[in-house]
């Protein structure tokens, strides 16, 4: 039985193909001034933010959330038009694994390495790449100020080790470097309410803000239902998704979720790069 969802079956084909899919316009443009306004305002979520080093001086700052909740963030993350959307590209049941809010400010916005997902997320127990995230953006996505960039097909070469650099896990540059020479490196660019979801195994960056411009960012991911960890982490095992009309997104008010220790995420990431050298 089909799937409901935004994508076509032309779709689907092109993301097992490229490892990603940009969709124009998932959220009107109310939904997102919504999401932005009370992002900007939420002292919690500021307060949880935590800054990483991207080896070049420059600082990338995030805030992590395991439980969807019942606000707005809640509200985008559980909605059909999304869920919906990546049970079609992961082909079946997805639960939350996370959320985090990307906070890239005007001119001192660091970098992201090359990385995978996945690099990160199989050190947590995680025994297949059956996840998918999607980057919702708040603000303009520019070259300028450091829209994500993906490398196009990597996700068919499997996971590869990540070493750090500064307070970052990267890819293996090598890897990286040859990988670059045989795809293409896609920008992109988005308009607020445009979405980008993209394979735990795609290879991905962003460059610094150095722009007068935010780009801040909602990124949702998911698990596959059957990939449940056989460990506990910092993210969730299985937890039923409790999916919601699209029209709850305007109904929302507010945040209600509990913001991660993002410490323990850095300990994961330290520990997965010493296993793979």
């Amino acid at each position: 039985m089909a799937m409901s969802g935004v994508f076509s079956e032309r779709d689907l084909a092109r993301y097992r193909e490229d490892g990603f899919l940009i969709r124009r316009r998932l959220f009107t443009t109310e939904e997102i001034r919504r999401l932005g306004d009370t992002a900007r305002s939420d002292h919690a979520l500021d307060r949880a933010a935590a800054e990483r080093d991207d080896g070049e001086g420059n600082r990338v700052r995030l805030s992590l959330w395991n439980h969807p909740g019942e606000g707005i963030y809640g509200m985008v993350a559980r909605c059909r038009r999304l869920v919906d959307s990546v049970e079609q590209l992961v082909g079946g049941e997805v639960y939350h694994y996370h959320s985090k809010m990307v906070l890239k400010d005007a001119r001192t916005g660091g970098a992201w390495a090359w990385h995978q997902d996945y690099g990160y997320w199989y050190q947590n127990g995680l025994l297949f790449p059956d996840l998918c995230s999607v980057m919702v953006a708040i603000d303009p996505a520019t070259a300028e100020n450091g829209c994500l960039e993906v490398l196009k097909g990597s996700h068919r070469m499997g996971r590869i080790n990540h070493i750090l650099s500064g307070d970052q896990a990267g890819a293996d540059p090598e890897r990286v470097a040859e990988s670059a020479k045989r795809l293409e490196t896609v920008p992109c660019v988005m308009n607020p309410g445009d979405a980008v979801f993209f394979h735990a195994n795609t290879l991905h960056r962003s460059g610094p803000n150095r722009s007068e411009h935010p780009r801040w960012a909602m990124i949702c991911c998911y698990n596959a239902a059957w990939n449940d960890p056989y460990k506990e982490s910092h993210h969730p095992g299985y937890t039923p998704l409790h999916k919601v009309d699209d029209d709850a997104v305007l109904a929302a008010e507010g945040s209600d979720v509990d913001f991660a220790d993002l410490a323990k995420a850095d300990r994961s990431a330290r520990s997965l790069t010493e296993q793979d050298r």
